[in-house]
């Protein structure tokens, strides 16, 4: 028979502080530590490079800011998973769900395109310089602002460059697809084509991630980004399943409205596969029939 009870720890191990300051085997906070060095180390690296490479004629500087993602992704211990193939004519724009800041990693290692980014990273010390030399073009999600936003965005696509566009307007709890704002597909027709993108966090120390695990990899809310760091890098390796959806051609679709719903779609229904750990695969969006010609008035 038990002489003593048994001991608990008084800190919330479901809860946000009590993850970060409870009883947890020190490897997983030396490994947190060891991320993060090396993390800031690669970038104090990359950043002299990429803004080398900007200076210099050519496209270099997009294929550099692929390794520089695929590096961080490995420094993370983030194994990424890629269903599909990413469309060839250029500017492509990306419209993706997005539920993290792990998402940028994921997506920025697997497509040769940059972000855009809501304005509040401008204030946000080297992840700001990091953002500029992406050529992230920012935006500041209010409509006051819309016009002059997308603009930007289209001269971005004009000159040739892809762009990861996350229409939700925000990050979600990783258990859902928020719905996408047709304001932010305005600049649609300036691409040549839109690709569809589904990102799901699903393996979590070599096992597949469960409903539980969600808002591990989830940052929204309150939650500041170095205490969602030291979360999810105390971690061992996890993986993020990318499926590319085929492209569509945004002069198939009446307006914008219907070409967003028709990613959105797509999305989340790949998204939700995944959250169930099964195979996923690349869905075809639908594209309304075309409008059937007036019939002839007999003479």
């Amino acid at each position: 028979m038990r002489r003593k009870p048994i001991q608990f720890s008084a800190s919330d191990p479901n809860g946000l502080w009590g993850d970060v300051l409870g009883l947890r085997p020190m490897g997983g906070r030396f490994r947190a530590v060891r991320r993060m060095v090396m993390l800031v180390l690669w970038t104090l690296i990359a950043i002299p490079v990429q803004a080398l490479l900007l200076a210099l004629p050519g496209r270099a500087h997009i294929g550099f800011a692929k390794v520089y993602h695929r590096t961080l992704c490995r420094l993370m211990g983030l194994r990424i998973q890629v269903v599909g193939e990413q469309a060839r004519q250029m500017p492509v724009l990306f419209v993706s769900n997005h539920s993290s800041w792990l998402d940028i990693l994921a997506l920025g290692a697997t497509l040769e395109a940059g972000f855009v980014g809501k304005s509040d990273i401008e204030g946000w010390p080297l992840i700001r310089t990091v953002a500029r030399l992406g050529r992230t073009v920012f935006v500041s999600r209010r409509r006051s602002g819309t016009k002059g936003e997308a603009d930007a965005i289209r001269a971005r696509l004009a000159e040739g460059d892809s762009l990861i566009l996350f229409p939700e307007g925000t990050t979600s709890d990783g258990g859902r697809v928020l719905p996408f704002r047709s304001a932010f597909m305005s600049v649609a027709d300036a691409a040549r084509v839109v690709q569809p993108v589904s990102i799901v966090f699903d393996r979590l120390g070599g096992l597949p991630a469960c409903r539980r695990d969600r808002p591990l990899f989830a940052w929204y809310g309150d939650t500041d980004i170095l205490t969602h760091f030291w979360r999810i890098a105390r971690r061992s390796n996890s993986r993020a399943t990318i499926v590319l959806h085929p492209p569509l051609d945004p002069a198939a679709f009446p307006d914008r409205k219907m070409l967003t719903a028709a990613c959105a779609d797509v999305v989340a229904d790949a998204c939700a596969t995944m959250r169930q750990n099964r195979p996923a695969r690349p869905l075809q969006a639908r594209i309304p029939a075309p409008p059937a010609p007036p019939a002839l008035l007999p003479a």
